[in-house]
């Protein structure tokens, strides 16, 4: 019996992780919420594509150490090194959506989600008004010098409704308040903003915010476009810097929507031999967040893994 080819973006994937784990850069290393939701996903990616428990096991452990080293009585801090102290909403956003994605596996990760959500959404919150981009660590008031964040009621209504949207019906028809008031005002011309929302509006295309949106930010990030194999870090603030994990987050954004497959490939290409000369380089969000643009998997809405013959358990 023939074996099926392994996907050429799991190959890719796999070669990073097992570079990343050589290097002790991750799953090694220090906790830091945005990665470790990310690499969650791909070690599932890994795991049913490659039809190996070994990666569900391996991201069952890095969630049991995320809550042992970042875990608070209420919510989760940014990261280990003390530089990143408080909490961030958008980086809890996706950690909700790894949970909900090993949820469909385990039910004691979707029940974890409905109840961070429940331990956060009461401190980030301001009815009607908006939600707070960075909390103080303990969560009793925002974060010095941070406000409303521009594209986190997005997020948090979309992950909100993906994870549970009967027992979250309040928190969701709070955000979709501000949401429905504020949408037509929307302006972003970051890279790894634009990508994010895209990703986000493509669970609910058929919401009128998502259509507004995703049309906006797609014109926006063709005029970010360089033909060399990237796109520009901000088309108005930075137009010439160029961010290695700001791309691939623009990658699963037009990934998720089926877009300009052409550029994701001219993209992946590129930052194979890029090297930005500073702390990115070897930093783990980098390369965790590359070898998503390689194989999205459980990132996309409409991903469907080949059936496994191993028990994740």
């Amino acid at each position: 019996m023939s074996v099926p080819p392994v996907p050429k973006g799991i190959s890719a994937s796999l070669s990073k992780l097992q570079w990343l784990d050589k290097q002790k850069i991750w799953p090694k290393g220090k906790r830091y919420l945005w990665t470790d939701a990310f690499g969650v996903v791909n070690l599932l990616n890994l795991s049913k594509e490659l039809d190996d428990p070994s990666y569900f096991s391996l991201a069952e452990q890095v969630i049991e150490d995320v809550y042992k080293v970042l875990g608070r009585d209420k919510g989760i801090r940014i990261g280990e090194q003390p530089d990143r102290d408080g909490q961030y909403y958008h980086y809890l956003t996706k950690w909700l959506y790894a949970l909900h994605v090993m949820g469909k596996f385990k039910p004691k990760y979707q029940e974890m989600a409905v109840n961070l959500v429940k331990e956060i959404h009461p401190h980030f919150m301001v009815p009607g008004h908006g939600v707070f981009w960075k909390m103080k660590e303990d969560l009793s008031a925002p974060y010095p010098g941070y406000g409303f964040g521009a594209l986190d009621i997005y997020e948090g209504y979309t992950m909100y409704k993906l994870i549970d949207e009967k027992a979250l019906s309040s928190e969701i028809a709070q955000l979709g308040l501000v949401i429905n008031r504020s949408y037509q005002k929307f302006s972003c011309t970051q890279d790894l903003g634009l990508g994010d929302i895209l990703w986000a509006t493509h669970f609910l295309p058929e919401e009128d915010w998502a259509k507004f949106i995703s049309e906006k930010a797609i014109k926006t990030l063709d005029k970010m476009w360089v033909d060399k194999g990237y796109f520009v870090r901000d088309l108005i603030w930075e137009p010439d810097f160029v961010l290695a994990f700001g791309n691939f987050g623009v990658s699963l954004g037009l990934q998720s929507h089926h877009l300009w497959p052409d550029r994701v490939d001219k993209m992946n290409e590129f930052f194979e031999k890029f090297k930005s000369g500073d702390k990115y380089d070897r930093e783990a969000i980098t390369h965790v967040m590359q070898m998503t643009s390689y194989f999205p998997g459980y990132f996309l809405k409409d991903y469907q893994p080949k059936a496994p013959s191993k028990s994740l358990d």
